[in-house]
């Protein structure tokens, strides 16, 4: 799960790690006395207005409304943000992770100007290859760190948690040494690591990331942004984090699916897929490819899925306006094909079929399930393994 950069702000705030003073504003008149709030506290004249989507590079963005109007603008005074603010919201910022469609503004975050004297990149993250949290640390702050990974990888420090000891003091201070820090700076980062990465690990988080990380004059140091993801599988155990969630900057079919507790991600293709088991579900795509096609989702039913929850995944599928063909791929071990077939019949007769739709089943209850299947009287096309399934569907989209 993803938020916002001023709730992940608000978090790390309450996890004593060191952030701007900021207010979000839903309205430019809200805009504008959180900027006067801002530079009474602060006494500094200059604030920032900061775009608030799901999606990075929102400083190079640019709005389609407004083109020479990016996604974050320094301003001088209350008045110049609720001008700002007023050209922000409701518009539409284009950035490279949005795509050509962009996504609409709805609420900002109004920061504190800072004087900044370096920026840094810091990210917490598990690294799979070792099975450890790891620190990933750069002088490249403010840029997209996949560019700094493939250009200049000798950039990137990184220093592994022992599960069992946790964070050393001595790898904070190694991180500091690497990036160039010395004093006052260098004791601030260590001491801002180390905040970050409890709250890491206190927030169940899958990415805590600050680009960048920026060094004042005076040596602080600061999260000037900030990206948090989340395990959603612990999502339990935090109430409040699940309340952060914002529906409009997620994917409503995905959305849908979790509610039935369905493991599905929308992508580009046009062949949709409803598979039991992840590794079935990856090794479908992975055939629609070899012959040529796109998948349009991955969708994985799970092992004891209901007749109302395979009907569910049916339809959320078949939203899709770029669909042009179904494949329904499922291998009977505690999931009955029967239930599957049952499903299928339920959503197509209540939705109806307007692509081709191609299902493989075997395992258990399998005669049962295409017997449903060729007596529903249902324009349905049954394949006998995976290969002949891909095959069929693919040339029926064609």
């Amino acid at each position: 799960m993803k938020i916002h950069e001023y709730q992940a702000k608000d978090l790390l705030r309450a996890e004593g790690v060191p952030v701007p003073l900021s207010q979000v504003a839903f309205s430019p008149a809200e805009a504008k006395a959180a900027a006067a709030d801002i530079i009474t506290k602060s006494g500094n004249q200059y604030v920032v207005v900061k775009s608030q989507i799901h999606a990075g590079g929102r400083g190079k963005g640019r709005f389609v409304e407004h083109p020479d109007l990016g996604g974050v603008k320094v301003v001088q005074g209350a008045d110049a943000a609720y001008n700002t603010a007023q050209s922000m919201l409701g518009s539409r910022l284009v950035t490279v992770q949005t795509g050509p469609a962009g996504k609409v503004v709805q609420r900002l975050l109004i920061e504190q100007g800072i004087d900044i004297e370096r920026e840094l990149y810091l990210g917490v993250t598990l690294d799979r290859a070792t099975s450890r949290v790891t620190i990933m640390a750069s002088t490249e702050g403010g840029t997209e760190i996949e560019e700094v990974a493939e250009s200049n990888p000798e950039k990137i420090l990184r220093e592994g948690i022992d599960p069992a000891i946790g964070l050393g003091g001595f790898q904070s201070r190694k991180l500091a040494f690497g990036l160039g820090l010395s004093g006052k700076a260098a004791s601030s980062f260590a001491k801002f690591v180390g905040k970050l990465v409890t709250a890491y690990d206190r927030l169940d988080c899958s990415l805590l990331e600050i680009n960048p990380l920026v060094i004042t004059r005076h040596g602080d140091v600061l999260a000037l942004d900030a990206k948090a993801n989340f395990d959603d599988n612990a999502l339990f155990r935090h109430a409040a984090l699940e309340d952060m969630r914002d529906p409009d900057e997620e994917d409503a079919a995905e959305l849908e699916a979790k509610k039935w507790d369905l493991s599905f991600v929308n992508l580009d293709g046009s062949i949709g897929c409803m598979v039991n088991g992840a590794g079935l579900a990856m090794a479908t795509m992975d055939i629609i490819k070899f012959f040529g096609a796109e998948p349009a989702n991955f969708l994985d039913v799970g092992g004891g899925a209901t007749v109302e929850r395979v009907t569910a995944a049916f339809k959320i599928i078949t939203r899709d306006p770029n669909l042009r063909g179904i494949l329904v791929n499922i291998f009977g071990g505690i999931m009955k094909c029967d239930t599957i077939a049952q499903g299928v019949i339920a959503a197509v007769r209540e939705v109806g079929l307007r692509v081709p739709l191609v299902v493989r089943l075997e395992g258990t209850n399998v005669e049962l399930g295409r017997k449903l299947l060729e007596e529903s009287g249902l324009n349905v096309t049954t394949a006998d393994s995976l290969r002949d399934a891909a095959a069929k569907i693919v040339e029926r989209v064609r």
